[in-house]
């Protein structure tokens, strides 16, 4: 079977970078980018603050392996700005980033290859200007029991050191745990053999706890 990959490297917080030519200056910044609906308002925030300038041209990369993605020249000249800034996001190997570069227009024109490595080397400042940090991607799944059987069950969590995110104690124990996805149907047999005080090659994907419900959630980002 093939290995799940559930890792990636992403940047650690907002960043800025800044190249000048001729006159013309283009200001990087970079953002921790998970969703597509962010941009809007991410563009709109830096209209703002830079009414002045000529473009706003941007490229995100997201997901595992980057199928999300999408350059934008914002008026410049087909491939000399959002494909560079591009280049960039993928040469470091990283994902779920966003880089828009801001241009003010020095009144020279630079013409394509500078524009290219105009944009280019200002997205590379950016990145260059914050960490990078590993996060993986686990799967949160929800355990319902009653109150008799609590006990039990925050036991055999803490005996099989799961990451619990979330505890409910209303009409009856919610709790909820993330799994790392590359090994949480492995750990999803551990727990339901564990919860059943069976042998683990008694239980499979298919097997209940009578007394206990698991109901898997969402993905999330850790």
């Amino acid at each position: 079977m093939e290995a799940i990959k559930d890792s990636y490297f992403t940047i650690e917080g907002v960043a800025q970078g800044e190249y000048k030519e001729k006159g013309s200056k283009f200001i990087a910044y970079a953002y921790p980018f998970d969703d597509s609906h962010q941009l809007s308002e991410i563009i709109k925030k830096l209209k703002s603050e830079h009414p002045k300038a000529r473009h706003h041209c941007f490229a995100y990369q997201i997901g595992l392996d980057g199928e999300e993605h999408r350059a934008f020249d914002d008026g410049e000249p087909s491939g000399t700005a959002g494909k560079p800034i591009l280049g960039q996001i993928k040469s470091k190997g990283v994902t779920n980033v966003l880089i828009v570069v801001v241009r003010y227009f020095g009144g020279t024109k630079l013409g394509a290859s500078g524009l290219i490595q105009a944009y280019k080397l200002a997205a590379q400042e950016a990145l260059e200007n914050t960490l990078f940090v590993e996060k993986f991607v686990s799967t949160q799944y929800l355990l319902e029991a009653g109150y008799d059987k609590m006990g039990f069950l925050l036991n055999v969590l803490k005996k099989l050191d799961l990451d619990i995110v979330e505890k409910n104690f209303d009409t009856e124990v919610q709790v909820v745990v993330n799994l790392r996805k590359s090994t949480q149907f492995e750990i999803l047999l551990q727990l339901k053999a564990t919860l059943l005080e069976v042998s683990i090659d008694q239980v499979d994907e298919a097997t209940l706890v009578p007394w206990c419900k698991i109901t898997q959630k969402e993905d999330v980002h850790i």
